[in-house]
């Protein structure tokens, strides 16, 4: 006998951050709504992440507008549990009708009636709009480069968790946007030799003349930029609230034996080829770094604000010998590598939605999140609307703006012509009155 199929007007696909703003945001317009999640709330924050993992942001910058963190200390950086736990105890705030342990297999548009056919793991639904809220980080991205022997580990650092995790020897970080830099930090501070490869990056203080970046970019308007720059889309961003929080230095990671290499090319008889563009990625980095200091320096003269100068910011350590002379590859046994990590990144999984609002490589087209097959919606992507999207206060004002859109929707579908028609004059009726 089949299952009944429960009918509901909006479906939010996953129960991290995005799925539980648009929650708040649906309930808000009274819109019927359920959450599906897979595993448990805000499950990527607990289970995905590396075990000394904190939040990039200070506590109040990454939360939502309704709910502090319990840590009196809204400077801090909240580790990765906490940020979990926060979620959750958020899910019981609004009452969000979450269903942990469901997964959606297939959604597909129905033949007649509008809307959508969804199958999951605990029976089917029929739902009028669809929230894709899974996020981009969905399938760890490792490049096919390295063969995979009994000789050398190679996980994502989607998959790391801590040094005591790795085989003795030294290690390979692929990647040093965020997570590659700290990984390889914690790496050479538990006395590991740490090789990382440096790409394109932007490297923004941690903090300067007594405020975090967080604020700058904010008072700076860079929160609210809705495109990249151009050239600029896969440009990532070092910053590290570990330890309390410090700028990300790749020079400093050198002083202390960390050995800087290119962007990693290919792999060739036991070695990997770097390009020659260590010293320009570098280069580049500090340049963002510095424009940042520039324009907070003007914003606190064009206002007159009290704030300590912060001259150590500005410093540079020296350069380093392995910038001096990059290497272009690097024999791996002979460095004695028995590691690889690979930051490199993910990639998006919409596999069960069946929907016209593909690319080529399987990334949704879309305008803020709004589809182009109607009643289909994107969230928890970077730059989804604005710089900030990516962030947890982001998400949820990105959440605000999908959640209108479904509620402009009822309008319209509310919409019923009225029964008395309004007599409009003939010019004849005109002429004699």
């Amino acid at each position: 006998m089949d299952m009944a199929v429960e009918k509901v007007d909006t479906l939010v696909v996953g129960a991290g951050q995005a799925g539980i703003a648009a929650s708040e945001h649906l309930s808000n317009h009274g819109i019927s709504h359920v959450v599906l999640e897979r595993d448990r709330i805000a499950e990527k924050w607990r289970s995905a992440r590396w075990d000394s993992l904190v939040a990039n942001g200070p506590a109040w910058h990454d939360r939502f507008p309704n709910r502090t963190f319990d840590d009196p200390d809204h400077d801090t950086f909240v580790g990765k549990e906490a940020v979990a736990d926060y979620f959750v105890d958020y899910v019981e705030q609004i009452k969000a009708p979450v269903r942990c342990g469901v997964e959606v297999k297939r959604a597909t548009r129905l033949k007649t009636g509008g809307g959508f056919q969804v199958e999951t793991s605990a029976g089917a639904f029929e739902a009028r709009h669809i929230v894709a809220a899974t996020g981009a980080f969905q399938i760890p991205v490792t490049p096919d480069l390295v063969p995979k022997t009994q000789s050398l580990m190679q996980i994502h650092s989607n998959d790391y968790r801590n040094p005591e995790q790795l085989p003795r020897g030294a290690v390979m970080v692929v990647g040093a946007g965020s997570s590659g830099a700290q990984i390889a930090e914690e790496l050479m501070d538990a006395g590991r030799q740490v090789y990382l490869s440096v790409g394109p990056h932007d490297r923004p203080p941690r903090s300067y003349r007594g405020r975090d970046f967080c604020w700058w970019l904010g008072v700076l308007g860079k929160w609210d930029m809705q495109t990249p720059g151009p050239g600029t889309e896969h440009v990532t961003i070092a910053v590290s609230g570990a330890k309390g929080g410090r700028t990300v230095d790749f020079r400093r990671f050198a002083a202390g034996g960390m050995q800087l290499v290119g962007r990693t090319e290919k792999y060739e008889d036991g070695k990997l080829h770097f390009a020659g563009d260590l010293v320009q990625n570098v280069a580049n980095g500090d340049a963002n770094h510095v424009a940042l200091l520039d324009e907070a320096d003007a914003y606190i003269a064009r206002h007159g604000l009290d704030l300590p100068l912060n001259p150590e910011e500005r410093a540079h350590w020296p350069e380093p010998e392995c910038m001096k002379s990059p290497l272009d590859s690097l024999d791996l046994a002979s460095a004695g590598v028995t590691s690889i990590i690979w930051a490199t990144g993910f990639s998006v999984d919409y596999s069960w939605l069946e929907a016209d609002t593909f690319d080529a490589r399987g990334a949704p087209v879309h305008v803020r999140g709004v589809s182009k097959e109607p009643g289909v919606y994107f969230l928890g992507l970077p730059w989804q609307s604005r710089r900030g999207s990516s962030f947890i206060w982001g998400v949820w004002h990105d959440a605000k703006f999908i959640a209108d859109q479904i509620a402009i929707q009822h309008c319209y579908q509310a919409y019923e012509p009225s029964t008395i028609s309004a007599h409009i004059p003939t010019i004849e009726e005109r002429k004699e009155a």
